[in-house]
């Protein structure tokens, strides 16, 4: 792997005592990936990456790069941030107002000569689409462009990794996705190896080849993102990623092997799954995402409408069963029921995913 992180730990100590705010993580990128941490606020996944740049001390483990150990506390192995060869973007851009945006882009780059200077600086403006913007200063741009400046300038100096803290989070959602789409563009573009943090799922699955799941300090779960969503290896990567909910359920013996025996009726794509026995009496829970619930009206399972969220071209409804349970159902908009109105569901689910029964309540 090109960047190896090895059991790290990181700890903010104060009066009284101190915190874990990254605990024992463990990931790896390959040369030219991109990388994305993703979490609730306060789950680490800042300070896990201000460990990679240097910024915190790593309490536990080792950061590697290329081969080369940047940070190992058992040996006593801090390199200096300047001299980690580590680029970074900020989500509030950090651009100097006073400089153009060619100049900004060159300020990294100051020892090279002044013609390799001069080409590097065009690289990037053409490398990011704003070449027509070379003499402007970054209060003409708007947010975008100006993200886009901040992006060039961290890869003048052919940064051997990038870092991107939450770089989107002060743009408007339209512009959020699209900017993502063209970043990850620009790092591929670039052969960039990248490691970004979002609060956003929708940008990490924009960006990231492999996104990670932070929870507590600890990562959850390392993996492309259609595994995430369909192959969740926890409840808690299960209910962050995406719109689902848990259903009680059993796994019992069917013709052809086993299934899941669930209110809307048997699941049978077990590929995967635990057997019965897994669980006492082969009770557990099992995820239904909003697009394994499917409006039918021909379907005998009924369903009544409690609320429902209006979604462009579709709509989310969350619904009611008969027996109790609540589901999700993603609904094509132009289906317009009202809440309170029942209406036909059924399950089409193409990965059965079960864990085991959440303690009840007190």
């Amino acid at each position: 792997m090109f960047l190896s992180l090895e059991s790290v730990g990181v700890r903010y100590t104060r009066a009284g005592g101190g915190r874990a705010a990254v605990d024992g993580v463990s990931l790896g990128l390959a040369a030219g990936q991109v990388g994305v941490l993703i979490g609730p606020s306060g789950c680490g996944k800042t300070s896990l990456l201000r460990a990679v740049a240097g910024l915190e001390r790593c309490a536990e483990g080792r950061v590697v790069i290329a081969g080369d150990t940047l940070s190992d506390a058992a040996a006593g192995v801090h390199l200096a941030p300047e001299l980690r060869r580590i680029g970074m973007v900020f989500q509030d851009y950090a651009l100097f107002p006073h400089l153009s945006v060619a100049d900004n882009i060159a300020f990294g780059i100051q020892a090279l000569p002044r013609g390799e200077r001069a080409r590097r600086v065009q690289q990037m403006l053409d490398l990011v689409g704003l070449g027509h913007a070379a003499k402007r200063a970054p209060h003409e741009l708007s947010g975008g462009q100006q993200q886009r400046v901040a992006l060039a300038r961290a890869l003048a100096p052919k940064p051997r990794l990038l870092l991107l803290d939450e770089p989107f989070s002060s743009l408007d959602v339209d512009l959020r996705e699209r900017l993502a789409q063209e970043v990850r563009s620009i790092l591929k573009d670039s052969g960039t190896t990248a490691l970004l943090v979002t609060h956003d799922q929708l940008e990490a699955f924009a960006v990231g080849d492999v996104i990670g799941v932070m929870n507590q300090g600890r990562l959850e779960q390392w993996d492309d993102a259609y595994t995430l969503y369909h192959r969740p290896l926890s409840r808690f990567v299960a209910g962050f990623i995406g719109h689902g909910v848990f259903t009680p359920a059993q796994i019992v013996a069917c013709a052809g092997g086993p299934c899941v025996h669930t209110p809307l009726g048997e699941l049978h794509d077990m590929a995967g799954c635990p057997l019965p026995e897994a669980f006492p009496r082969g009770e557990c829970e099992v995820l239904l995402r909003a697009d394994d619930i499917v409006h039918d009206d021909n379907s005998p399972v009924r369903a009544m409408i409690e609320r429902k969220a209006f979604r462009g071209s579709e709509f989310l409804y969350t619904l009611r069963l008969a027996s109790g349970e609540q589901v999700l159902a993603h609904v094509p908009s132009h289906h317009d029921h009202q809440v309170g109105e029942w209406v036909g569901i059924r399950a089409e689910v193409d990965h059965v995913v079960t864990f085991p029964r959440a303690p009840a309540a007190a």
